[in-house]
């Protein structure tokens, strides 16, 4: 039995609401479900210039070896509010970035500002998604030296990593949240939060420690 058969199994098909009372119990208390066959069906995002596909990415990403390959994404509030949102793949060590708007310009000048804050060994790649707030991803690359690498249409399971990030921090910003409020230092608290957190994946260490760990061994 497939994950969508239970999905269907539990949300009223005529509407796609699930019934009163059960939604509290799902992660992200969402009562209203979009068909994941209607998702793929649509790409309105447009085509990025240059965009250097994921299937370029060196093999060490894939197996998690080293901790300097970053994925990431916008996530998204009402009133058009975004944040950038980050996760390294080797440790999950997440950042929140404060953006005034999902304008190339603006998400490529705040991405390129915080990705400089770390260690020049802590970046040597970025997989984003198809989104065109990432047009200018030349000029992140410039600023930061960090190759980025796409992920293919409709496939946001290829930056898994990103988001299962992303399904956490609905915990903290549940759809339809204003972002704009938020400001840096909130959410540099809930980054905290989240790198603090003992993970299963990591034999229960925290994002943090195990960053920590693996940037120690390199020096």
């Amino acid at each position: 039995m497939s994950h969508e058969t239970i999905y269907r199994s539990l949300f009223i098909q005529a509407r796609g609401v699930l019934k009163k009372g059960a939604a509290g119990h799902l992660q992200t208390k969402r009562r209203m479900r979009r068909s994941q066959h209607c998702r793929i069906c649509k790409d309105s995002r447009g085509k990025i210039a240059d965009a250097i596909s994921i299937r370029e990415r060196p093999a060490e990403v894939e197996d998690r070896a080293v901790p300097d390959h970053w994925e990431g994404n916008l996530l998204s509030g009402s009133r058009n509010s975004h944040i950038v949102t980050l996760v390294e793949r080797h440790s999950r060590f997440a950042m929140l970035i404060k953006v005034p708007s999902k304008d190339t310009t603006m998400v490529v000048t705040a991405l390129s500002r915080h990705i400089r804050k770390l260690p020049a060994t802590l970046r040597r790649s970025l997989t984003w998604d198809r989104g065109l707030e990432m047009a200018k991803h030349k000029d992140f690359t410039i600023a930061t030296d960090m190759q980025v690498y796409f992920c293919d249409p409709q496939s946001p399971w290829q930056r898994g990593t990103n988001e299962n990030t992303n399904l956490l921090l609905r915990q903290y910003f549940p759809r339809g949240t204003d972002l704009s409020g938020y400001s840096q230092a909130q959410l540099d608290q809930v980054a905290l939060r989240l790198n603090q957190r003992p993970r299963k994946t990591l034999g229960f260490q925290t994002p943090a420690s195990k960053l920590q760990a693996s940037v120690a061994s390199t020096i």
